[in-house]
Protein backbone atom coordinates (compact mmCIF):
# COMPACT_ATOMS: atom_id res chain seq x y z
CA UNK A 1 0.00 0.00 0.00
CA UNK A 2 1.15 3.60 -0.71
CA UNK A 3 3.23 5.17 1.84
CA UNK A 4 3.78 1.83 3.91
CA UNK A 5 7.17 0.79 4.88
CA UNK A 6 9.45 -1.22 2.67
CA UNK A 7 10.60 -4.33 3.99
CA UNK A 8 14.48 -4.23 3.73
CA UNK A 9 14.65 -8.27 3.28
CA UNK A 10 11.83 -8.58 0.70
CA UNK A 11 13.07 -10.54 -2.04
CA UNK A 12 12.45 -8.70 -4.07
CA UNK A 13 16.16 -7.00 -2.97
CA UNK A 14 18.29 -9.67 -4.73
CA UNK A 15 16.31 -10.59 -7.80
CA UNK A 16 14.73 -7.51 -9.18
CA UNK A 17 17.00 -4.86 -6.95
CA UNK A 18 16.35 -2.33 -10.10
CA UNK A 19 13.12 -2.77 -9.99
CA UNK A 20 12.81 -2.79 -6.75
CA UNK A 21 14.43 0.88 -6.32
CA UNK A 22 12.74 2.16 -9.03
CA UNK A 23 9.49 1.22 -7.17
CA UNK A 24 10.64 3.26 -3.56
CA UNK A 25 11.61 6.59 -5.55
CA UNK A 26 8.46 6.31 -7.04
CA UNK A 27 6.52 5.97 -3.39
CA UNK A 28 9.08 7.64 -1.55
CA UNK A 29 11.16 9.57 -2.86
CA UNK A 30 15.21 9.80 -2.17
CA UNK A 31 14.13 8.90 1.34
CA UNK A 32 12.11 5.70 2.47
CA UNK A 33 10.47 4.33 5.58
CA UNK A 34 11.67 0.99 5.79
CA UNK A 35 11.45 -2.11 8.08
CA UNK A 36 14.39 -4.21 9.38
CA UNK A 37 14.35 -7.70 10.19
CA UNK A 38 11.93 -7.71 13.45
CA UNK A 39 9.88 -4.71 12.01
CA UNK A 40 12.36 -2.38 13.04
CA UNK A 41 11.69 1.14 11.75
CA UNK A 42 14.77 2.95 10.21
CA UNK A 43 14.95 5.60 7.21
CA UNK A 44 16.78 4.55 3.88
CA UNK A 45 18.67 7.32 1.63
CA UNK A 46 18.68 6.08 -1.64
CA UNK A 47 18.98 9.28 -2.79
CA UNK A 48 22.81 10.22 -4.33
CA UNK A 49 22.50 13.89 -3.28
CA UNK A 50 20.42 13.25 -0.02
CA UNK A 51 23.55 10.31 1.12
CA UNK A 52 25.90 12.70 0.62
CA UNK A 53 24.73 15.30 2.66
CA UNK A 54 24.11 12.91 5.44
CA UNK A 55 27.78 11.33 5.18
CA UNK A 56 29.34 15.31 4.38
CA UNK A 57 27.13 16.35 8.16
CA UNK A 58 28.35 14.54 10.93
CA UNK A 59 27.09 17.21 13.24
CA UNK A 60 23.64 16.30 12.15
CA UNK A 61 23.75 12.20 11.67
CA UNK A 62 26.44 11.30 14.13
CA UNK A 63 28.11 7.55 13.94
CA UNK A 64 27.54 6.13 17.40
CA UNK A 65 24.75 3.89 17.63
CA UNK A 66 25.01 4.54 20.98
CA UNK A 67 22.51 7.52 20.44
CA UNK A 68 20.15 5.29 18.72
CA UNK A 69 16.35 5.44 19.80
CA UNK A 70 15.17 2.37 19.30
CA UNK A 71 17.18 0.24 21.94
CA UNK A 72 14.13 -0.64 23.91
CA UNK A 73 12.32 -2.97 20.87
CA UNK A 74 15.14 -5.19 19.49
CA UNK A 75 15.07 -8.29 21.22
CA UNK A 76 18.66 -9.77 22.53
CA UNK A 77 18.58 -12.22 20.25
CA UNK A 78 18.09 -10.37 17.25
CA UNK A 79 21.48 -10.66 14.25
CA UNK A 80 20.84 -6.69 14.43
CA UNK A 81 22.59 -6.76 17.56
CA UNK A 82 25.75 -7.07 15.62
CA UNK A 83 25.23 -4.84 13.35
CA UNK A 84 24.26 -2.08 15.66
CA UNK A 85 25.58 -2.88 19.39
CA UNK A 86 28.27 -0.30 19.80
CA UNK A 87 32.01 -0.93 19.78
CA UNK A 88 35.07 0.65 20.56
CA UNK A 89 36.52 1.13 17.02
CA UNK A 90 36.46 3.34 14.12
CA UNK A 91 33.32 2.48 12.73
CA UNK A 92 31.66 4.08 15.63
CA UNK A 93 33.62 6.61 16.67
CA UNK A 94 33.24 10.25 16.56
CA UNK A 95 35.07 13.95 16.86
CA UNK A 96 38.66 13.31 17.95
CA UNK A 97 38.49 9.75 19.20
CA UNK A 98 37.61 8.97 15.32
CA UNK A 99 40.52 10.98 14.05
CA UNK A 100 42.70 9.07 16.29
CA UNK A 101 41.47 6.08 15.33
CA UNK A 102 41.41 6.48 11.41
CA UNK A 103 44.91 7.91 11.69
CA UNK A 104 45.92 4.69 13.53
CA UNK A 105 44.27 2.22 10.93
CA UNK A 106 45.28 4.22 7.90
CA UNK A 107 48.86 4.10 9.42
CA UNK A 108 49.28 0.32 9.88
CA UNK A 109 47.77 -0.57 6.61
CA UNK A 110 49.59 2.21 4.60
CA UNK A 111 53.13 0.65 5.81
CA UNK A 112 52.08 -2.35 3.55
CA UNK A 113 54.73 -2.58 0.65
CA UNK A 114 52.71 -2.36 -2.42
CA UNK A 115 55.01 -4.39 -4.62
CA UNK A 116 55.26 -6.80 -1.80
CA UNK A 117 51.54 -7.45 -1.56
CA UNK A 118 51.31 -7.62 -5.41
CA UNK A 119 53.83 -10.18 -5.40
CA UNK A 120 51.52 -12.09 -2.52
CA UNK A 121 48.62 -11.48 -4.26
CA UNK A 122 49.43 -13.00 -7.15
CA UNK A 123 51.45 -16.02 -5.62
CA UNK A 124 48.41 -16.45 -3.79
CA UNK A 125 46.66 -16.09 -6.52
CA UNK A 126 48.50 -19.03 -9.15
CA UNK A 127 47.82 -21.34 -6.00
CA UNK A 128 44.32 -21.25 -6.17
CA UNK A 129 44.73 -21.23 -10.18
CA UNK A 130 46.74 -24.90 -9.74
CA UNK A 131 43.95 -26.03 -7.80
CA UNK A 132 41.39 -26.49 -10.96
CA UNK A 133 43.39 -25.15 -14.15
CA UNK A 134 43.60 -28.96 -15.01
CA UNK A 135 40.10 -29.50 -14.83
CA UNK A 136 38.60 -27.48 -17.88
CA UNK A 137 36.06 -26.38 -15.05
CA UNK A 138 35.88 -24.04 -12.85
CA UNK A 139 33.09 -21.73 -10.06
CA UNK A 140 35.21 -18.77 -9.35
CA UNK A 141 32.64 -17.77 -7.09
CA UNK A 142 33.74 -20.59 -4.14
CA UNK A 143 37.30 -21.40 -5.84
CA UNK A 144 38.65 -18.22 -6.37
CA UNK A 145 36.95 -14.62 -5.56
CA UNK A 146 36.24 -15.46 -2.24
CA UNK A 147 39.32 -17.10 -0.85
CA UNK A 148 41.46 -14.73 -2.80
CA UNK A 149 40.81 -11.61 -0.27
CA UNK A 150 40.95 -13.65 2.93
CA UNK A 151 44.37 -15.24 2.16
CA UNK A 152 45.87 -12.23 1.46
CA UNK A 153 44.11 -10.20 4.34
CA UNK A 154 45.17 -12.78 6.69
CA UNK A 155 48.68 -12.62 5.28
CA UNK A 156 48.27 -8.92 6.17
CA UNK A 157 47.29 -9.99 9.73
CA UNK A 158 50.29 -12.52 10.20
CA UNK A 159 47.38 -15.24 10.00
CA UNK A 160 47.85 -18.82 8.71
CA UNK A 161 46.07 -20.72 6.48
CA UNK A 162 43.66 -22.56 8.65
CA UNK A 163 42.98 -19.43 11.14
CA UNK A 164 42.28 -17.10 7.40
CA UNK A 165 39.78 -19.80 6.88
CA UNK A 166 37.56 -19.87 10.07
CA UNK A 167 37.87 -16.27 9.57
CA UNK A 168 36.32 -15.73 6.08
CA UNK A 169 33.63 -18.51 7.02
CA UNK A 170 32.65 -16.29 9.93
CA UNK A 171 32.50 -12.96 8.18
CA UNK A 172 30.48 -14.62 5.38
CA UNK A 173 27.96 -15.77 7.79
CA UNK A 174 27.73 -12.20 9.53
CA UNK A 175 27.47 -10.88 5.75
CA UNK A 176 24.24 -12.99 4.80
CA UNK A 177 23.37 -12.49 8.04
CA UNK A 178 20.09 -14.02 8.46
CA UNK A 179 19.49 -15.01 11.84
CA UNK A 180 20.98 -18.49 11.75
CA UNK A 181 25.07 -18.55 12.84
CA UNK A 182 25.35 -14.94 13.37
CA UNK A 183 26.29 -15.09 17.11
CA UNK A 184 28.46 -18.14 17.19
CA UNK A 185 30.28 -16.47 13.68
CA UNK A 186 30.87 -13.48 15.65
CA UNK A 187 31.89 -15.48 18.92
CA UNK A 188 34.64 -16.82 16.57
CA UNK A 189 36.04 -13.50 15.44
CA UNK A 190 36.39 -12.35 18.43
CA UNK A 191 37.87 -15.37 19.93
CA UNK A 192 40.27 -15.67 16.79
CA UNK A 193 41.92 -11.79 17.47
CA UNK A 194 41.62 -11.93 21.11
CA UNK A 195 44.71 -15.08 20.85
CA UNK A 196 46.31 -13.14 17.76
CA UNK A 197 46.53 -10.03 20.30
CA UNK A 198 47.84 -11.53 22.85
CA UNK A 199 50.54 -13.52 20.60
CA UNK A 200 52.08 -10.15 18.79
CA UNK A 201 51.89 -8.09 22.80
CA UNK A 202 54.46 -10.85 23.41
CA UNK A 203 56.02 -11.63 19.88
CA UNK A 204 55.27 -8.60 17.65
CA UNK A 205 55.97 -9.39 13.78
CA UNK A 206 55.81 -6.90 10.26
CA UNK A 207 51.90 -7.30 10.34
CA UNK A 208 49.16 -5.45 10.89
CA UNK A 209 47.65 -6.39 14.16
CA UNK A 210 51.55 -6.50 15.51
CA UNK A 211 51.60 -2.89 14.41
CA UNK A 212 47.88 -1.57 15.68
CA UNK A 213 49.73 -3.32 18.86
CA UNK A 214 52.47 -0.90 18.90
CA UNK A 215 51.16 2.29 17.55
CA UNK A 216 50.54 4.95 20.11
CA UNK A 217 46.95 5.19 20.43
CA UNK A 218 47.01 2.47 23.42
CA UNK A 219 44.66 -0.17 22.23
CA UNK A 220 43.49 -1.92 24.91
CA UNK A 221 42.74 -5.74 23.95
CA UNK A 222 38.81 -5.22 23.72
CA UNK A 223 39.20 -2.17 21.68
CA UNK A 224 41.95 -3.57 19.40
CA UNK A 225 39.88 -7.09 18.92
CA UNK A 226 36.83 -4.70 17.62
CA UNK A 227 39.46 -2.22 15.47
CA UNK A 228 40.29 -5.69 13.69
CA UNK A 229 36.67 -7.03 13.14
CA UNK A 230 35.82 -3.54 11.83
CA UNK A 231 38.67 -3.63 9.24
CA UNK A 232 38.38 -7.57 8.49
CA UNK A 233 34.56 -6.55 7.54
CA UNK A 234 35.34 -3.71 5.28
CA UNK A 235 37.63 -5.42 3.70
CA UNK A 236 37.07 -9.72 3.02
CA UNK A 237 33.74 -9.63 1.76
CA UNK A 238 33.29 -6.33 -0.10
CA UNK A 239 36.16 -7.26 -1.72
CA UNK A 240 35.44 -10.61 -3.14
CA UNK A 241 32.29 -8.96 -4.35
CA UNK A 242 34.39 -6.68 -6.28
CA UNK A 243 36.69 -9.44 -7.42
CA UNK A 244 33.95 -11.33 -8.61
CA UNK A 245 31.16 -8.85 -9.93
CA UNK A 246 33.96 -7.59 -12.22
CA UNK A 247 34.95 -11.74 -13.32
CA UNK A 248 31.01 -11.45 -13.83
CA UNK A 249 31.17 -8.43 -16.09
CA UNK A 250 34.23 -9.60 -17.89
CA UNK A 251 32.41 -13.06 -19.06
CA UNK A 252 29.21 -11.45 -19.89
CA UNK A 253 29.94 -7.72 -21.49
CA UNK A 254 31.60 -8.33 -24.99
CA UNK A 255 32.95 -4.55 -24.32
CA UNK A 256 35.29 -6.36 -22.11
CA UNK A 257 35.59 -10.09 -22.95
CA UNK A 258 36.57 -8.83 -26.36
CA UNK A 259 40.00 -7.83 -24.64
CA UNK A 260 40.32 -10.20 -21.70
CA UNK A 261 43.83 -11.39 -23.24
CA UNK A 262 44.81 -7.38 -24.55
CA UNK A 263 44.65 -4.11 -22.69
CA UNK A 264 45.25 -4.03 -18.52
CA UNK A 265 43.14 -0.58 -18.90
CA UNK A 266 40.04 -2.91 -18.95
CA UNK A 267 40.43 -4.25 -15.99
CA UNK A 268 40.64 -1.52 -14.49
CA UNK A 269 37.58 0.17 -16.57
CA UNK A 270 35.94 -3.01 -15.27
CA UNK A 271 36.23 -3.09 -11.67
CA UNK A 272 35.14 0.96 -11.96
CA UNK A 273 32.30 0.20 -13.34
CA UNK A 274 30.88 -2.29 -10.91
CA UNK A 275 31.57 0.19 -8.48
CA UNK A 276 28.66 2.38 -10.18
CA UNK A 277 26.83 -0.64 -11.44
CA UNK A 278 26.63 -3.22 -8.81
CA UNK A 279 27.97 -1.76 -5.83
CA UNK A 280 29.84 -4.73 -3.37
CA UNK A 281 28.90 -2.71 -0.64
CA UNK A 282 25.12 -2.45 -0.99
CA UNK A 283 23.39 -1.22 2.54
CA UNK A 284 25.40 -0.05 5.47
CA UNK A 285 23.81 1.14 8.83
CA UNK A 286 24.12 3.64 9.71
CA UNK A 287 24.11 6.91 10.99
CA UNK A 288 21.71 8.67 13.49
CA UNK A 289 20.09 11.38 13.67
CA UNK A 290 21.69 13.80 16.28
CA UNK A 291 18.12 16.27 16.45
CA UNK A 292 15.54 16.37 14.93
CA UNK A 293 15.54 17.43 11.79
CA UNK A 294 13.63 16.95 8.01
CA UNK A 295 15.40 15.35 5.06
CA UNK A 296 13.85 15.27 1.38
CA UNK A 297 10.50 16.34 3.07
CA UNK A 298 10.57 13.50 5.90
CA UNK A 299 10.59 14.36 9.33
CA UNK A 300 13.93 12.24 11.10
CA UNK A 301 13.08 11.97 14.52
CA UNK A 302 16.30 12.43 17.07
CA UNK A 303 17.99 9.00 17.17
CA UNK A 304 16.03 7.60 14.03
CA UNK A 305 18.22 4.88 12.76
CA UNK A 306 19.25 6.21 9.42
CA UNK A 307 20.45 3.29 6.27
CA UNK A 308 23.09 4.25 3.89
CA UNK A 309 21.73 3.21 0.52
CA UNK A 310 25.37 3.14 -1.60
CA UNK A 311 23.82 1.09 -4.35
CA UNK A 312 20.49 2.99 -5.14
CA UNK A 313 22.67 6.32 -4.87
CA UNK A 314 24.72 5.05 -7.32
CA UNK A 315 21.86 4.69 -9.46
CA UNK A 316 19.64 7.49 -8.73
CA UNK A 317 18.39 8.53 -12.54
CA UNK A 318 18.88 12.42 -11.20
CA UNK A 319 22.26 12.43 -11.44
CA UNK A 320 23.27 9.25 -13.43
CA UNK A 321 23.49 11.38 -17.14
CA UNK A 322 24.90 8.42 -18.60
CA UNK A 323 23.83 4.75 -19.41
CA UNK A 324 25.99 1.55 -17.92
CA UNK A 325 29.16 1.13 -19.70
CA UNK A 326 29.39 4.91 -19.87
CA UNK A 327 31.01 5.84 -16.33
CA UNK A 328 34.70 5.54 -17.59
CA UNK A 329 36.84 6.89 -15.14
CA UNK A 330 34.40 8.48 -12.84
CA UNK A 331 35.30 7.74 -9.47
CA UNK A 332 32.33 10.02 -7.94
CA UNK A 333 30.30 6.60 -7.12
CA UNK A 334 29.30 5.99 -3.16
CA UNK A 335 30.59 2.44 -3.33
CA UNK A 336 33.87 3.69 -0.80
CA UNK A 337 30.81 5.62 0.74
CA UNK A 338 32.31 9.67 1.78
CA UNK A 339 33.55 12.13 4.27
CA UNK A 340 35.41 11.25 7.86
CA UNK A 341 33.93 7.78 7.87
CA UNK A 342 34.62 6.69 4.11
CA UNK A 343 37.08 3.52 3.68
CA UNK A 344 40.97 4.61 4.53
CA UNK A 345 42.21 5.69 1.42
CA UNK A 346 45.21 2.75 2.12
CA UNK A 347 42.39 0.10 2.79
CA UNK A 348 41.46 0.93 -1.04
CA UNK A 349 44.33 0.81 -2.47
CA UNK A 350 44.94 -2.45 -0.53
CA UNK A 351 41.19 -3.54 -1.74
CA UNK A 352 42.22 -2.49 -5.49
CA UNK A 353 45.18 -4.23 -6.07
CA UNK A 354 43.77 -7.62 -4.91
CA UNK A 355 41.28 -7.01 -7.62
CA UNK A 356 43.32 -6.16 -10.28
CA UNK A 357 46.19 -8.62 -9.66
CA UNK A 358 43.39 -11.75 -8.99
CA UNK A 359 41.46 -10.70 -12.30
CA UNK A 360 45.11 -10.22 -14.42
CA UNK A 361 46.09 -13.55 -13.31
CA UNK A 362 43.70 -15.34 -13.76
CA UNK A 363 43.38 -14.26 -17.26
CA UNK A 364 46.43 -14.48 -17.93
CA UNK A 365 46.53 -18.48 -16.75
CA UNK A 366 43.25 -19.01 -18.57
CA UNK A 367 42.76 -16.70 -21.41
CA UNK A 368 39.56 -18.88 -22.98
CA UNK A 369 37.41 -18.31 -20.09
CA UNK A 370 33.81 -18.94 -20.75
CA UNK A 371 30.98 -19.03 -18.35
CA UNK A 372 29.67 -22.16 -18.69
CA UNK A 373 25.54 -21.39 -18.36
CA UNK A 374 23.73 -18.43 -19.79
CA UNK A 375 24.21 -15.17 -18.28
CA UNK A 376 20.33 -14.54 -17.19
CA UNK A 377 20.38 -18.04 -14.69
CA UNK A 378 23.33 -16.48 -12.53
CA UNK A 379 21.49 -15.71 -9.16
CA UNK A 380 22.42 -12.63 -7.11
CA UNK A 381 23.28 -13.49 -3.15
CA UNK A 382 19.93 -12.90 -1.20
CA UNK A 383 21.55 -10.05 1.08
CA UNK A 384 20.31 -6.37 1.50
CA UNK A 385 23.60 -5.85 2.86
CA UNK A 386 26.24 -6.88 -0.25
CA UNK A 387 25.83 -7.26 -4.01
CA UNK A 388 27.13 -10.74 -5.52
CA UNK A 389 26.63 -13.94 -7.53
CA UNK A 390 26.36 -17.05 -5.82
CA UNK A 391 28.27 -19.10 -8.22
CA UNK A 392 30.54 -18.57 -11.13
CA UNK A 393 30.80 -21.18 -12.97
CA UNK A 394 33.41 -21.68 -16.37
CA UNK A 395 34.74 -23.31 -18.30
CA UNK A 396 38.54 -22.99 -20.08
CA UNK A 397 41.09 -25.03 -21.92
CA UNK A 398 42.82 -27.88 -18.93
CA UNK A 399 46.25 -25.52 -18.48
CA UNK A 400 49.30 -26.79 -16.62
CA UNK A 401 50.27 -26.23 -12.96
CA UNK A 402 52.85 -23.76 -11.83
CA UNK A 403 54.24 -26.00 -8.92
CA UNK A 404 54.55 -25.14 -5.34
CA UNK A 405 55.43 -21.49 -4.17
Amino acid sequence: MPNEPVRLHDPRFSTDRGGFHERMRAEHGPVVPILLEGDIAAWLVIGYTELHYVLSAPELFARSSSRWNGWDRLPPESPLQTVLAPLPNILFAEGEDHRRRSKAVNDALDAVDPHELRRVTARFADRLVDAFCGDGRAELRTQYADPLPSLVLGWLYGFDDEEIDVLAKAMSVLFDSSGAGVFEAYTELVSRFGAAITERRSRPGADVISRLVSDPIGYTDEQLTAELIAILGGGDQPTTEWLGNALRLTLTDERFSASMSGARSSVRDALTEVLWEDSPSQVNAGRFAALDLELAGKLIRKGDLVMLAYGAANHDPRVRGAGPGQVGANHAHMSFSHGKHACPHAAQGIAELIATTGIEVLLDRLPDLELAIPPEDLRWRPSPWARGVVCLPVTFSPATLLGEF
